[in-house]
C-alpha cells in the first residue's frame, strides 16, 4: 500500500520508513506540510505529524480534505483532547500519540487498507425512512438529497445498515472499521459518530446506552 510519511523528526521517520517497509509497504517520507500537498495525489495513507515545520498538520489536514479523501491517520506528541478532537472534525481518519506500538500502527494501516479495497462495487442498496445507500457506489442520499461521507463515516455507516433495527457493539464497530476493537483507545469513533449524525439527520443512528448504536430501520 502506498503510504505518504510526514515527519520532520529524522530518527523517527527513517524509522517508521523503515518499518513500513520492512511489512511491504510502499513508502515516502516527507518533512514539510507543503510537500504532503503535492505529494498526497500518489498515496493511499498519510500518516501525519501535526508539528511540521513549515505548517502545522491541522492546517495540512484542513487543506488536504478540501481536494482529497485520502485516509490520514493523525501521528503525533500532542495528546491534549482538543487537538485530538480538533483533528477528527477536520476529517482525520484515526489519531494516535508518540511513542506508538508498532503492532497498533500496523493494525490502524491494514484496516485503512481494507476501506480502500471496500470501495468496489457490490450492488445492494439500503432504502428506508428517507436514508438510501448505495454501497457499490459509496453513495448516500436523505430525502433524495445527495449526502458527502468521508470514506471512513461511509463505512461506519454501512457496519450499521448491513445490521439496521439490531444493536450493534462497539466493539464490533472498532472491529470492523478499525480492526482491532482492542487496540483502538482513540475518541475517532465518538468523534465520527457525531459528525457523520450531522450529516445524515439524528433521528436515524440512536445510542444503545453502554453498549452501541443501532440505525433505526
Amino acid at each position: 500500500m502506498r503510504t505518504l510519511i510526514a515527519e520532520d523528526d529524522e530518527l523517527v521517520g527513517r524509522a517508521l520508513r523503515d518499518v513500513l517497509s520492512a511489512n511491504g509497504y510502499d513508502v515516502t517520507l516527507v518533512t514539510r506540510g507543503a510537500d504532503v500537498l503535492l505529494r498526497h495525489g500518489d498515496a493511499q495513507v498519510v500518516l501525519l505529524d501535526l508539528g511540521l515545520p513549515d505548517l502545522d498538520g491541522l492546517d495540512v489536514l484542513r487543506k488536504l480534505r478540501r481536494v482529497d479523501d485520502v485516509v490520514v491517520i493523525v501521528l503525533t506528541a500532542r495528546d491534549d483532547e482538543r487537538s485530538v478532537v480538533h483533528a477528527l472534525r477536520l476529517g482525520a481518519d484515526d489519531y494516535l500519540t508518540k511513542p506508538v506500538r508498532l503492532p497498533e500502527l500496523l493494525a490502524r494501516i491494514e484496516a485503512s487498507a481494507r476501506r480502500y479495497r471496500r470501495s468496489s462495487p457490490d450492488g445492494t442498496t439500503y432504502d428506508a425512512g428517507g436514508l438510501r445507500i448505495d454501497f457499490g457506489l459509496r453513495q448516500v442520499h436523505v430525502a433524495g438529497e445527495l449526502v458527502h461521507l468521508t470514506p471512513l463515516e461511509f463505512d461506519l455507516l454501512a457496519v450499521l445498515a448491513r445490521r439496521a433495527g439490531t444493536a450493534v457493539s462497539r466493539e464490533v464497530i472498532l472491529d470492523e472499521v478499525w480492526g482491532d476493537a482492542y487496540l483502538t483507545k482513540s475518541k475517532a469513533l465518538h468523534v465520527h459518530l457525531h459528525q457523520l449524525r450531522m450529516k445524515l439527520g439524528k433521528q436515524f443512528i440512536a445510542t444503545i446506552r453502554g453498549y452501541g448504536y443501532r440505525l433505526e430501520s
